[in-house]
């Protein structure tokens, strides 16, 4: 029995070529997937089986050729750059593989950028929120240092908590343990999954095998196409359901 009905995320026929001087590239070929509430779910495949893309699809970085996304029942691809960009700002929290942080604002501010960008919440809240969420991910001590001086662990768990800044109901993380050791990759990990127990759904990209296997559900794309959808060891009942239809 499916515990969340109601799609979070529907991907319907989604395909995407990009044209290049040595002629189109298909990045995805009528890609179907859909996305719940409160799932935590990995995307696998060699480098060039189209993951970013089908993430981008997702946070509107990219928009389909054909076949639509539609989250929480809006069609984003339908969007103006303005409207999508407002959209993305209180929906999606994204997580990079290199953090992405900006380098002349300290840890605090970097945090608050979100927030201050798409005017959610006071001015006086701000600091005081984006503090929690720096406690949440662990490096709340950093709070007034450059990124430049904090390690890459804990500049990646400075952006986990720059992606919660406004809350928002998905995240997106593409390889956010790519470039950290073992043990640092671990503690990013468990933080997703306390996210995740708390109502958030995560779409995570990564080339980690054993991380992967600990997610929700595992998607794996091989030359654009879905090749498997399937229960990592975690176990949901999302998929046979969606498997069936």
């Amino acid at each position: 029995m499916n515990h969340n009905p109601e799609p979070l995320i529907v991907m319907q026929d989604i395909s995407k070529v990009f044209k290049t001087p040595a002629g189109n590239f298909i990045a995805l070929e009528r890609v179907n997937a859909t996305f719940y509430r409160g799932e935590f779910v990995s995307v696998q495949g060699r480098s060039g089986s189209g993951k970013s893309t089908l993430v981008n699809m997702v946070t509107g970085i990219d928009r389909p050729t054909t076949g639509t996304v539609c989250v929480e029942g809006i069609c984003i691809q339908e969007l103006s750059e303005s409207r999508m960009s407002a959209w993305r700002g209180r929906n999606l929290g994204i997580v990079f593989q290199f953090f992405q942080l900006l380098p002349m604002l300290t840890v605090l501010e970097n945090v608050m950028l979100p927030m201050d960008f798409c005017n959610q919440y006071s001015v006086q809240e701000r600091p005081e929120r984006a503090l929690a969420l720096l406690k949440l991910a662990g490096v709340e001590q950093y709070a007034d240092m450059y990124p430049a001086a904090i390690s890459g662990g804990q500049q990646q768990s400075v952006a986990i908590a720059r992606a919660l800044a406004n809350d928002p109901p998905i995240i997106v993380a593409d390889e956010p343990t790519g470039n950290l050791d073992t043990r640092t990759a671990e503690g990013v990990f468990e933080l997703f999954r306390g996210l995740v127990t708390q109502g958030k759904t995560i779409l995570m990209v990564t080339h980690d095998e054993e991380l992967a296997g600990r997610t929700d559900r595992m998607l794996h794309l091989e030359d654009g196409r879905l090749i498997n959808d399937h229960p990592g060891n975690t176990g949901i009942h999302t998929l046979k359901q969606e498997s069936t239809g």
